[in-house]
């Protein structure tokens, strides 16, 4: 599934070195603004410790992870909105993805300006999200303005897409993001059609630094103000170093995790890559043989067929059956065998919905 995930922010704040952690591609992340220009993007595998299992399972040939694609897009500016600092182009990459990683410095170092003059992460994030507001505005005002006419010759569709347009301008003009709102499967649909910006999923990284001077460390007001903006919203935030890991990313996951350790960094790149994939609300299914083990990606809620598809397209129309046992119970079984004298594989047809870490096999 080619869903991705664009990683957001000020200047300065660590989002091309973060990129550079997750991809372990050499980007430009210099310390001046709009470094990047263009948008790069990586293929990061999602941390699954379930795939290792299965695949000493099989005793397998190949191990195949899931994937998450990340873009690096060049940062954010006060104005962009109305094309400052390259603004238009920017926006126009963050309308192309399907969820936003947004970056936000809480660390003072005076080595390292910060393009509005102080650390401020609740300021930041004000910043950059009144200038998708703004742009999404502008965008919805437009579509509104043509909806109006043709909701006066009585096209239901078109009246329903202007009830939803209006909806999210109520709640834009009021400074908030359209992803604070509620919407039923018909509307839903209308709203990805909009390719809007602020209805998009944001995760936000807190990006640290080891030894420095951290706002969560200090307990600063201006970091328990940011917990209180999280929690007031239920957003979803994870704290990483992105410096320190770009430093760890050739070393091996045993020396990674004993530096981290001493280091006491806590959550880093693995808690955000499944929490990026959780956000975009898939789940991984797995195959496993001795040629290959493998973990597959589908939406929270597909049916077999539907999960079939990210193996072929042909399994969504041809599926005739898929057997399937959970993960865990194949490896305690022992074989697939064993499993199947349990009764623990089941045979299941168009209509049964695939849980995360389900083993499957499928006939077409």
């Amino acid at each position: 599934m080619a869903l991705s995930i664009g990683v957001v922010g000020l200047p300065n704040v660590g989002k091309s070195t973060l990129f550079n952690a997750l991809t372990k591609n050499s980007v430009p992340a210099e310390n001046y603004p709009f470094c990047t220009i263009d948008p790069s993007v990586g293929i990061v595998p999602v941390p699954d410790d379930r795939l290792q299992k299965l695949s000493d399972f099989s005793k397998t040939q190949k191990t195949i992870p899931a994937v998450v694609e990340f873009t690096d897009i060049a940062g954010l500016v006060k104005g962009a909105s109305k094309g400052e600092g390259l603004g238009n182009k920017f926006l126009a990459n963050i309308r192309e993805v399907d969820a936003i990683l947004e970056v936000v410095r809480i660390f003072e170092d005076s080595n390292i300006t910060h393009v509005h003059g102080e650390v401020n992460p609740l300021s930041d994030i004000e910043v950059i999200n009144l200038e998708l507001i703004m742009a999404d505005l502008e965008t919805v005002n437009k579509r509104i303005g043509a909806a109006e006419k043709d909701a006066k010759r009585g096209d239901k569709n078109v009246i329903k897409e202007f009830e939803v347009l209006t909806k999210i301008k109520e709640v834009l003009e009021l400074g908030r993001m359209a992803n604070q709102l509620e919407f039923d499967e018909d509307e839903t649909k209308i709203v990805k059609g909009l390719h809007l910006m602020t209805a998009k999923s944001i995760l936000y990284a807190l990006n640290k630094q080891t030894g420095g001077k951290n706002l969560d460390d200090m307990n600063d007001p201006r970091y328990v103000k940011l917990i209180d903006y999280f929690q007031e919203h239920n957003f979803t935030y994870v704290k990483v170093d992105a410096a320190s890991e770009l430093d760890m990313n050739n070393l091996s996951d045993k020396e990674r995790n004993e530096i981290k350790e001493e280091m006491g960094i806590d959550g880093g790149l693995e808690a955000l890559i499944k929490k990026s994939y959780e956000m975009l609300q898939l789940i991984t299914y797995f195959t496993t043989g001795e040629k290959e083990t493998r973990a597959w990606t589908t939406h929270l809620g597909a049916t077999a067929p539907e999960a079939g598809a990210s193996i072929h397209t042909d399994f969504r129309e041809k599926f005739i059956r898929a057997t399937l046992i959970p993960w865990d119970k194949l490896i305690e079984a022992g074989s697939h065998a064993i499993a199947r004298e349990k009764g623990w594989i089941k045979t299941v047809g168009k209509e049964h919905i695939v849980l995360d870490g389900d083993v499957m096999e499928f006939l077409v």
